[in-house]
C-alpha cells in the first residue's frame, strides 16, 4: 500500500509538472493532479490490459508503435473523467504520455533500486 501512496503522489507530481510546461495541457492545482494520477492508475490497471490483448496484432505488426496511440488514449479518458485535467488534442496527449513515461521510468530507476537493497 505504502508503495501505491508513493507512486501515486510520484505521478501527481510529475502530472503538475508536465501541465506547466506543455501548452496544450492544463490542470488546476495539485488536488486535480493527484485525483488525475488515480484515474490514470486505475485506467491503466483496468483498461489498458484488456485494450493490449484485443491490439496484439496492431501493435506487432506496427512494431509496437501503436502502443503510443493506446497511451494517449488513456490520456485522453484520463481527461474525460477529471474535470481540473485538460488536454488539448489527440498529440498532446502523446507527448504527454511519453514524457510522463519516461520520467517515470526515470525516477522508478532511482529510487526503486535504493529500497530494494538488503
Amino acid at each position: 500500500m505504502k508503495k501505491f501512496i508513493i507512486t501515486v503522489f510520484i505521478n501527481a507530481v510529475l502530472i503538475f509538472v508536465l501541465a506547466h510546461v506543455l501548452k496544450g495541457v492544463e490542470i488546476n492545482g495539485f488536488l486535480a493532479a493527484l485525483i488525475t494520477a488515480l484515474v490514470l492508475g486505475l485506467i491503466n490497471a483496468i483498461i489498458r490490459p484488456i485494450l493490449l490483448v484485443l491490439t496484439l496484432p496492431l501493435t506487432v505488426l506496427t512494431l509496437g508503435l501503436f502502443l503510443l496511440v493506446i497511451n494517449a488514449g488513456m490520456v485522453l479518458l484520463a481527461d474525460k473523467f477529471v474535470s481540473g485535467f485538460d488536454i488539448a488534442g489527440f498529440w498532446w496527449a502523446v507527448l504527454f504520455a511519453i514524457l510522463l513515461s519516461v520520467l517515470n521510468s526515470i525516477l522508478h530507476r532511482m529510487f526503486g533500486k535504493s529500497s530494494h537493497k538488503k
